[in-house]
């Protein structure tokens, strides 16, 4: 992604949790504790909340690995990792670690967590870039680990629709709408079990996973 784009960010970084409030109405938080939950962790284990933003889904995540595990941070913008560490200062999260990449170029080695989430972002990314992401999120998958991701689900009246594309005009990939519509599909070449399901609040959709066995891992 561009320096501007993240420079972008990092000033979205600032009213980013006010927006999504508003947005989403999403008051009690009901989205990131549902994502949080899929993932399917337990005690001790290590979990990777890529493109996490203010760290919201990561600091829920925390409160289910507990003290014994790790939940690792990921983002392009400096700006929204500072404000991640803030949250996480701010809920005691101590087995928390912020760290700037690409979700497209991961830092870790293979098999390193146990869960990986993404909440509303990987429509953002690139065709190319995606794809390579949802082959690093394999690769640093445990065998078993699960996958989830989470996205806008596609309005369906008339007016909320038309605003939903302009969005992805200006914000996501041009190839995003196809990807929102074969989620499952594309997931389904890394991942097994893959279930899609509507979130509490209805306005978005979850798509998980658990990585294939037989996926071949090679050390970088």
């Amino acid at each position: 992604m561009s320096s501007l784009r993240q420079k972008y960010y990092d000033l979205f970084s600032k009213v980013y949790d006010l927006v999504i409030r508003l947005h989403s109405k999403d008051v009690e938080g009901s989205l990131r504790k549902y994502i949080a939950e899929k993932a399917n962790l337990s005690k001790g284990d290590r979990a990777l909340d890529l493109c996490t933003g203010t760290g919201s889904v990561a600091v829920e995540l925390g409160k289910r690995v507990e003290e014994g595990g790790l939940v690792v941070g990921l983002d392009f913008s400096r700006g929204m990792l500072e404000k991640a560490k803030q949250k996480a200062s701010g809920q005691h999260l101590k087995h928390f670690s912020p760290i700037q990449g690409n979700a497209s170029q991961l830092p870790f080695k293979n098999s390193s967590f146990h869960g990986v989430t993404c909440s509303h972002a990987f429509y953002e990314l690139k065709g190319t870039e995606r794809m390579m992401a949802i082959e690093e999120v394999a690769r640093v998958l445990k065998e078993g680990g699960r996958f989830c991701l989470m996205e806008h689900a596609i309005p369906k009246k008339f007016i909320a629709k038309f605003f939903f594309y302009i969005r992805l005009l200006f914000l996501g990939s041009s190839d995003a709408k196809k990807f929102l519509r074969e989620e499952e599909t594309v997931l389904g070449k890394k991942f097994k079990n893959i279930l899609g399901e509507l979130s509490p609040t209805g306005k978005s959709k979850l798509v998980y996973g658990e990585k294939r066995e037989f996926l071949i891992e090679h050390e970088i």
